[in-house]
């Protein structure tokens, strides 16, 4: 690594993959458990001769070769760090000293230092030897295999929910009416699917958990993953505890659907328009976090997922075996599947897209929506917050409306504005003086493609104008033709 590249980390201090040891005459102890940590985690960068001030006091000169001597045999010996590294610490001259540097790898196989197994945060090296759970998930995370392919070889196919099979098939359809699932019965689905695998320990072929997660019926599930459930929760009036809540249980399938039924429910959705069309950027960022939190959890913790939404944000829980710790950065995030059998019937079915696309869609949306950006933080426990403007859970009773509260429009617009300009045109849709007549015309012209049928007064309350200025721009439109009369009449448009 070149020295700019190592001051620049020298600089931004110590965090998950970068540690200071002074270690000027001598190597500490700990060194050990930092290099076993680093290994089991996402590896890492140890500098000698740096303090925890991030002041580079270098290692002394007639102790360098001691200390790069006794740490290379160390790391080697199979007796004190299990399986042994064969790293390379390397001196380097920086600021007129001398600092030894050591590149830590990601180990494929758990580390042990003197029998001990450790692990990595943001607060430093910590001993999990004792926490079975933790254990288990460094194990899970270095065997390259998915929880959720465990076969089950003596549970028969019928339990699995025929109407989901059937529901799933429909749907992969309905985005291509040549789907080969079109043309297979129920077992050649799942097979395709990877959903029926052979058990290498005994093996026997059976279904596998994500069969029995995204098709199972609800006494399957329980029976082979107790701890399944999914907490939606929203809390805006009573904060203590909820205003509603739902429990799920049931199969993935069904759990998309109730938890975006539940999103909806709770969450108005805004007039937001992307370029010129009107889009939904509620039901566009319920169905990337939705799908997210289904089909990239961690199923063998036993935390359950929860989805809350509350006056200011949506926040989305989920366990999680993490590949690195922190905030993830939308432009240098790697995605990583977590199940990717699960993830190919979600995406065959329209659920979810590509691996990635997830976390830009939200970022999108999520700016139409709120004019905010949400967060992704990576760890033990995978969260997501999508921030919300008050409008957003803005309840509306049987004699009330919703007030007028979008932020898009200048607070410097003239006086002598138009009477019937609301506050709630979009901004783009604004000039010095009224609206963008030519902006407008387009945004008419957009929606009667998309329904001919579509009636003056429907286009002038998704714009927040008046029926007569409405009216007034459409006779603007040489183009365009009401044919027949009433509600039993359309609009044609001549291109």
């Amino acid at each position: 690594m070149e020295k700019q590249a190592l001051r620049e980390l020298i600089q931004f201090g110590e965090k998950i993959n970068v540690e200071f040891k002074a270690s000027q005459n001598a190597l500490t102890k700990d060194i050990f458990d930092t290099i076993c940590a680093f290994n089991n985690r996402i590896g890492g960068h140890i500098f000698l001769g740096v303090n925890d001030q991030k002041v580079i006091v270098g290692v002394n000169q007639d102790k360098q070769d001691k200390i790069i001597k006794e740490l290379t045999t160390a790391i080697n010996n199979p007796q004190k760090i299990y399986p042994p590294l064969y790293l390379t610490p390397v001196p380097i001259e920086i600021e007129g000293k001398t600092i030894i540097y050591l590149r830590v790898p990601e180990g494929t196989q758990v580390c042990r230092h003197n029998g001990r197994i450790w692990d990595r945060s943001f607060e430093g090296d910590i001993n999990i030897t004792d926490q079975a759970e933790q254990v288990y998930k460094l194990y899970t995370r270095k065997q390259g295999s998915y929880f959720v392919n465990k076969v089950y070889p003596n549970l028969p196919l019928d339990l699995l929910d025929q109407a989901v099979i059937e529901k799933a098939r429909k749907m992969a359809l309905g985005r291509n009416q040549h789907h080969a699932w079109g043309e297979m019965n129920n077992e050649e689905m799942l097979r395709s699917a990877n959903l029926i695998l052979i058990d290498p320990e005994t093996n026997k072929e059976g279904i596998t958990l994500a069969a029995i997660l995204l098709f199972g019926k609800e006494n399957a599930i329980m029976s082979v993953l107790p701890q399944h459930k999914t907490d939606a929760i929203f809390r805006v009036e009573n904060k203590d505890r909820y205003d509603d809540r739902d429990v799920i249980t049931t199969n993935l399938i069904d759990s998309y659907q109730r938890l975006i039924q539940f999103g909806q429910k709770h969450l108005n959705d805004l007039f937001v328009l992307d370029g010129i069309f009107n889009v939904s950027a509620r039901d566009r960022i319920l169905r990337e976090i939705v799908s997210n939190t289904l089909a990239h959890r961690d199923y063998s913790g036993g935390f359950p997922a929860k989805m809350i939404i509350e006056e200011d944000k949506i926040t989305i829980e989920n366990s999680n075996l993490p590949h690195g710790i922190g905030t993830l950065d939308l432009q240098r995030f790697e995605p990583f599947p977590k199940n990717p059998t699960i993830s190919k019937v979600f995406r065959e079915i329209g659920l979810a897209d590509e691996l990635g696309s997830g976390m830009r869609n939200t970022y999108k949306y999520t700016q139409l929506y709120s004019q905010s950006k949400p967060t992704f933080t990576e760890g033990e426990i995978f969260k997501i917050e999508i921030p919300l403007q008050p409008i957003a859970t803005h309840k509306v009773g049987k004699n009330a409306e919703l007030q007028d509260v979008a932020r898009d429009v200048p607070r410097n617009v003239p006086q002598d504005v138009a009477r019937d300009v609301p506050r709630n045109v979009p901004q783009y849709m604004l000039q010095e003086n009224g609206i963008n007549k030519e902006k407008t015309i387009l945004f008419i012209k957009e929606k009667i493609r998309h329904n001919p049928k579509i009636t003056r007064q429907t286009i002038a309350t998704e714009l927040g104008l008046s029926y007569k200025t409405i009216g007034r721009y459409i006779s603007e439109i040489s183009e365009l033709n009401y044919v027949g009369r009433g509600k039993h009449g359309h609009w044609e448009l001549k291109e």
